[in-house]
């Protein structure tokens, strides 16, 4: 197998982790600052960007290996309607890339929304809001079916 294809779908895969338990700090910590009425505190405001940051580095890995990597994709590409018949390549090729593009969205929206919002109370509402959908989707969107961690 490709080198690259490897090294990346095992940083992938490690990535997924960091996503995973700061996203779920990350909105955990925005509804207890939202429904125990807290300030917001310079450590709500960096789990937010960790969390983007963490999202962003996934979707960029994620889409080395959708594009230019995986032997997946690139079967499923070949031949895109039959593609569709294939649970497996309709994953890979449709359903991942799309929960995960909608996880990016929510994360940045939730972030930036909470910046922006004038009170502490609408600072937390709005990360915890967002968040909270992102990390669901999240844990929706990971294939546990693969191997939890990478086998090197």
């Amino acid at each position: 197998m490709n080198d690259a294809y490897t090294i990346v779908l095992a940083l992938h895969n490690i990535v997924r982790w960091f996503v995973v338990l700061i996203g779920l700090a990350a909105a955990g910590l925005a509804l207890y600052g939202w429904f125990g009425k807290k300030s917001w505190t310079n450590l709500d405001n960096q789990l937010g960007l960790y969390y983007t940051i963490a999202v962003d580095t996934q979707v960029l890995l994620g889409l080395l290996l959708y594009f230019l990597l995986s032997p997946i994709t690139k079967a499923a590409f070949s031949d895109f309607g039959a593609s569709m018949a294939d649970a497996d390549l309709r994953f890979w090729s449709v359903e991942h890339i799309t929960v995960m593009i909608l996880v990016l969205v929510l994360a940045h929206v939730g972030r930036s929304r909470s910046k922006k919002a004038a009170t502490d109370a609408g600072k937390h509402k709005n990360a915890a809001i967002f968040f909270t959908i992102a990390a669901i989707i999240t844990l929706l969107g990971i294939p546990w079916f693969r191997p939890l961690l990478p086998a090197f």
